[in-house]
């Protein structure tokens, strides 16, 4: 890991490296089922604890369960200063669909699921997941938050954050308890959460993208391709130093099941874009 600075969530003594590792393509194709090689999965996380990054994103209903399970094997006892962050609020069916899971029985059964798999007496940090495609946008979140927020009166989890919301319900659950992070669609193309950004570094909430390199498909722009030419680097090392200049708060967690990748996007953290360039990538999410 490089010099970007560290990033202190609010409220807490945890500092996290701002390059981050998402376990979602630990799964098996569309998140679901145990990937084709399981070796090669716990390769992938220890070769990222290796290289500094000590702020892995995970869920139970990552497989389901084929995830957590994987850390454990790969990490557990976990090293000093690595913070898993799990989130809670969906349930996969039997075809791998999607399901919402916010009632109360939901989350305190999806809370301790993660408990267990990880192999944890408590959880780092829960994002109450909400939005689309579990749920449709907007709308009161605070019964299920307060359920969160009581099992961290309990013990069962440290910090609190919130996953595919808008800015009133963060303002919401913000009255109900703490929230240490937010984790949103956000990418050069999808720029849809500029003013929340700005809100939350003014509050010191991290951000954290997820899809930071455009999802199931990756982004694709003559303009990223030109100036990750002119650097001699990837076109998502580019797309990530982006991010990393975009605010001190936004913290990445890219994802990927090859230990070659990873390194590749690691290396991000060593790129440098001139106020020209960023000015030509802002242009992409504005086109």
């Amino acid at each position: 890991m490089t010099s970007v600075p560290n990033y202190l969530l609010p409220g807490t003594s945890i500092r996290l490296n701002r390059l981050g590792y998402g376990a979602m393509q630990l799964a098996g194709p569309h998140v679901f089922g145990p990937p084709k090689n399981v070796d090669a999965a716990v390769a992938v996380l220890r070769e990222a604890v290796e290289s500094g990054v000590n702020h892995i994103d995970t869920s139970d209903f990552y497989g389901p369960y084929v995830t957590n399970q994987i850390i454990r094997k790969a990490l557990h006892p976990y090293p000093a200063g690595l913070t898993i962050v799990t989130k809670v609020g969906a349930l996969r069916g039997p075809d791998g669909s999607w399901n919402a899971a916010l009632g109360k029985q939901d989350l305190i059964d999806a809370v301790h699921s993660n408990l267990k798999n990880l192999g944890v007496e408590a959880l780092d940090v829960v994002n109450l997941r909400v939005g689309p495609p579990v749920t449709e946008e907007g709308g009161s979140i605070a019964e299920p938050f307060s359920v969160l927020a009581d099992l961290k009166r309990q013990g069962l989890i440290r910090h609190l954050g919130l996953s595919t919301v808008s800015q009133a319900q963060v303002d919401e659950c913000e009255r109900i308890a703490p929230v240490v992070c937010v984790q949103n669609l956000y990418n050069l193309a999808h720029r849809n959460d500029d003013a929340l950004i700005k809100t939350l570094a003014a509050r010191g909430i991290a951000y954290v993208p997820y899809f930071p390199l455009g999802g199931f498909t990756p982004l694709q722009s003559s303009i990223l391709t030109s100036i990750a030419a002119a650097l001699e680097r990837t076109p998502m090392q580019v797309a990530l130093a982006w991010l990393l200049q975009r605010s001190p708060n936004i913290l990445l967690i890219p994802g990927t099941g090859s230990v070659e990748h990873l390194r590749e996007n690691l290396k991000a953290a060593d790129v440098q874009l001139d106020p020209e360039m960023v000015t030509k990538l802002d242009s992409i999410g504005a086109a």
